[in-house]
């Protein structure tokens, strides 16, 4: 088996025809009819039914198929970095993002660091914090920011500074007159909460269950930026971390501190599997930065 074979059987597959196949790599039906044939002598079984003159594909060349179309899918992955490398001359970086920086603190570093690589291009994705661990300790990411639920055993890490959290509501609300909000003021109200696997959130409760306060919980959702959008449509109010909340301030959504504090943690991570290239260590930094300024 080899790769010109793999190409050849990738091309009937698609073409469904052993002469469109030729036609497609530039080569002459026998010499694809002699691949396939060489290609399921070293398999050991049939790819195709020959059936009035069609190759139809059997089920083993059909589960075969599947392994193969993912190694050329790897492939064009390969072709792709290459381009970037030569197009951009300094290659690419993958940074994966919990949702409340993914909006925020993220974009402020990026900009400062498109003045220092220009040239770097950079994907941004937004996910969960589990899975922004496990896109990292896989190495498919080069750097992440995630939430301290996460575990960090066995991959490189910082702290980012903690940010303290805030009590978001609609302008109106009746808790908008006092200057800071305590557990007892969301005894009752109605609640939108955080996921219960969130650290935060389980600090909250500690507080809550300290001071008999019971709040109403009518939503729960692993994102701070959301629990500030469903404030500002006036569903309920909800303990959140100040770097998600950019931006709704000016639509009318109203923050107050919270006391006793409650911090949001959270980890910047860097691939166990490499060494760092100075591409990620100046992201880094300014991460940190931007997060220590927000």
């Amino acid at each position: 088996m080899n790769f010109r074979q793999l190409e050849i059987y990738q091309a009937i597959m698609l073409s469904q025809s052993a002469s469109r196949a030729a036609e497609l790599l530039g080569i002459t039906q026998p010499a694809v009819s002699r691949a396939l044939a060489e290609l399921e002598h070293g398999l050991g079984f049939l790819l195709f039914e020959r059936v009035r003159g069609r190759l139809r594909p059997t089920p083993e060349g059909q589960l075969f198929y599947h392994d193969v179309a993912a190694s050329f899918t790897g492939l064009d992955r390969l072709r792709m970095a290459a381009a970037r490398i030569r197009d951009f001359g300094s290659g690419s970086l993958r940074v994966a993002s919990l949702a409340a920086y993914g909006s925020t603190v993220v974009p402020r570093a990026l900009r400062g660091f498109r003045r220092l690589h220009p040239g770097t291009v950079v994907t941004l994705q937004v996910m969960s914090s589990p899975l922004v661990r496990e896109v990292v300790a896989s190495g498919q990411f080069d750097l992440g920011i995630a939430a301290d639920e996460v575990d960090l055993a066995g991959i490189p890490y910082r702290a980012c500074p903690e940010e303290q959290a805030v009590c978001a509501m609609p302008a109106g609300h009746a808790l908008a007159a006092l200057a800071e909000i305590g557990p007892a003021d969301l005894h009752g109200q109605a609640f939108i909460a955080l996921a219960p696997e969130d650290r935060a959130r389980q600090r909250l409760e500690q507080l809550l269950d300290a001071a008999g306060s019971r709040p109403q919980v009518v939503v729960e959702t692993p994102a701070s930026m959301t629990v500030c959008a469903l404030a500002l449509q006036g569903v309920g109010v909800g303990v959140v971390n100040p770097a998600a909340a950019e931006g709704f301030i000016e639509r009318g959504l109203v923050l107050r501190p919270f006391r006793p504090a409650v911090a949001f943690k959270a980890f910047l991570l860097f691939r166990p599997d490499i060494q760092r290239s100075r591409q990620v260590k100046a992201l880094a930094r300014l991460l940190l930065q931007e997060a220590r300024l927000g």
